[in-house]
């Protein structure tokens, strides 16, 4: 029997263009948002306070931005970056274009939307990714570019991933 091990892409393999759908989706529960806000030292009342979030202009608690960017990113790992990047190198071009609630269910995608190999690392490639999450109601609800050192397929006869 052969062993598979599950990894991302490499930057040969990875295609200008591209749209990769990463399934499944994640619901956001009250659980992520308190923890995850509370983890991060964000003492915002509209992420914790029920009873402030009611009287504000969405009427309920809201998830965390962070979260949602950390988690859309975190969707596109096991398909694109698992085992075959180097290094993040720069986050950008984020927005949060609707809210995200608790039970709400987010969906990631990313678009390769650049590509080049590094003229200073041998064996490797910058990356940019469009990372776009949507709601179970298709709504975008977020927005990021995200750069990152990948590496090259490895050579022949190579003990690399």
């Amino acid at each position: 029997m052969t062993d598979i091990l599950q990894r991302g892409l490499y930057y040969e393999e990875l295609e200008l263009g591209a749209r990769y759908l990463h399934r499944p989706g994640r619901t956001a529960t009250e659980a992520d948002n308190v923890l995850f806000t509370t983890l991060t030292m964000n003492t915002q009342a509209l992420h914790l306070d029920a009873a402030f979030a009611e009287s504000a202009e969405f009427g309920q608690r809201l998830m965390n931005s962070m979260w949602t960017l950390s988690t859309m990113v975190g969707a596109s790992v096991a398909q694109l970056t698992q085992g075959t990047l180097v290094a993040q190198l720069g986050l950008g071009d984020i927005a949060f274009p609707h809210p995200l609630f608790a039970g709400d269910t987010l969906y990631t995608e990313t678009t390769v939307t650049d590509k080049r190999l590094s003229s200073s690392r041998p064996g490797q490639g910058i990356c940019t990714f469009a990372h776009v999450g949507r709601n179970q109601d298709d709504v975008i609800v977020a927005k990021a570019t995200r750069t990152a050192l990948m590496h090259c397929l490895p050579k022949e006869g190579s003990d690399e991933l």
